[in-house]
């Protein structure tokens, strides 16, 4: 009978691992098994996913997803008439792929009061293809906050569960390269995929006005409230050494920094490292990290945080900015080598969060993309 292979913090049978990536995570330097024992304890699936991208084989893929996504779409545009089709279908190469934005306001699509019933399901059902059911239960929550705002400001006309927009780029098929957006006040979702294999799903915002609901049915309503909780107790878990380091302003800024920016570049000062944390800490870090990454399918969640990992989960950092209590305004951030989680709860007397997830090289899919048309243009 074979031993089983030991890896920091758990121990795993070796028959359920290919021999080729047990040597590979044995040859890894330091620095990426300390990422892969913070992976380990997100899934075995997010391992093997991480061993594949470090070793430069097989790249991996969501399949599931994207095949689920090709459905969805198809059946969501095979429902439209003519008339409805063109408004919500865009060339991938079009600007309008770019301009995303997170604010109640008319946008370039297909938008819910414009659909019949089925086609709102249809419409729906696109996006629970590309999120988890706790990512998805977010999202329509944010969409019936759209309700308590409106009864909040005496019916304001702009408040409105049905001012949501799906929009296609190119034509949904099987090996192709084609997008989606959903989009709406405080929700914006951009979905890239590349050769129909690769899924890029950033910028992806989420926002919660009000971040707690205060009065009326939904009272207590906090849609983002985990975000919150896990960045407080991490920041206050830090000691007075730590904590200098992590809080770069004791003022937060009034808004994302990165905004709705087309790129998003690196911000600094970066503040904690995760080489600086406990182990206690970097749990609660990878904890609050993870709190944005599986907002998506599981796959792509895997996928997502196998990159993160091996670009050094060491190099990952933690800045904070406001006061330290529950009411005050306070920002914070995560960024890594590869990109930048921004959450920020200032406005409406800090009753009002946004979150943002971006990726320095793979915004819309450029990185994925360019590999791809360079890929073609060498043949």
């Amino acid at each position: 009978m074979r031993k089983p292979l030991v890896l920091p913090a758990i121990s795993v049978n070796a028959s359920i691992l290919p021999g080729c990536w047990a040597t590979i995570y044995h040859a890894l330097p330091p620095v990426i098994l300390t990422g892969i024992n913070g992976l380990m304890r997100f899934s075995l699936r997010a391992l093997l996913v991480a061993l594949v991208l470090l070793s430069g084989a097989v790249p991996a893929r969501a399949h599931e997803p994207v095949r689920d996504m090709l459905d969805a779409a198809t059946a969501f545009l095979t429902a439209l008439t003519p008339e409805q089709k063109a408004k919500a279908s865009y060339p991938l190469t079009d600007a309008e792929r770019e301009n995303w934005y997170f604010i109640p306001k008319d946008r370039a699509g297909l938008w819910f009061q414009a659909m019949t019933p089925a086609q709102h399901d249809l419409a729906l059902a696109l996006l629970r293809s590309g999120l988890s059911q706790r990512g998805y239960a977010k999202a329509e929550a944010i969409m019936a906050l759209e309700n308590v705002l409106k009864e909040l400001e005496s019916g304001a006309a702009r408040r409105d569960p049905t001012h949501y927009y799906v929009t296609i780029f190119a034509t949904p098929a099987a090996g192709a390269s084609w997008g989606w957006r959903f989009e709406g006040h405080h929700i914006s979702l951009n979905f890239t995929i590349v050769n129909g294999e690769h899924v890029s799903v950033t910028p992806s915002f989420l926002g919660s006005n009000p971040a707690e609901v205060r009065s009326g049915p939904k009272q207590g309503l906090r849609v983002l409230g985990e975000e919150e909780d896990l960045g407080h107790a991490l920041v206050n878990s830090l000691d007075d050494a730590q904590r200098r380091v992590a809080v770069v302003d004791v003022k937060a800024p009034g808004e994302m920094i990165t905004s709705n920016n087309h790129r998003a570049d690196p911000l600094a000062p970066a503040g904690l490292a995760v080489a600086q944390m406990t182990p206690p800490q970097r749990e609660q870090f990878l904890a609050l990290l993870k709190l944005y990454i599986t907002r998506y399918r599981g796959e792509i969640a895997d996928e997502a945080l196998a990159k993160i990992m091996a670009a050094g989960w060491e190099k990952v950092h933690f800045a904070w900015a406001g006061g330290l209590g529950k009411t005050d305004g306070h920002y914070y951030r995560i960024q890594g080598p590869t990109f930048l989680i921004e959450y920020d709860k200032t406005q409406n007397d800090a009753n009002h969060t946004h979150t943002v997830w971006r990726d320095f090289a793979g915004d819309f899919g450029r990185d994925l993309l360019r590999e791809h048309y360079e890929k073609d243009h060498a043949k």
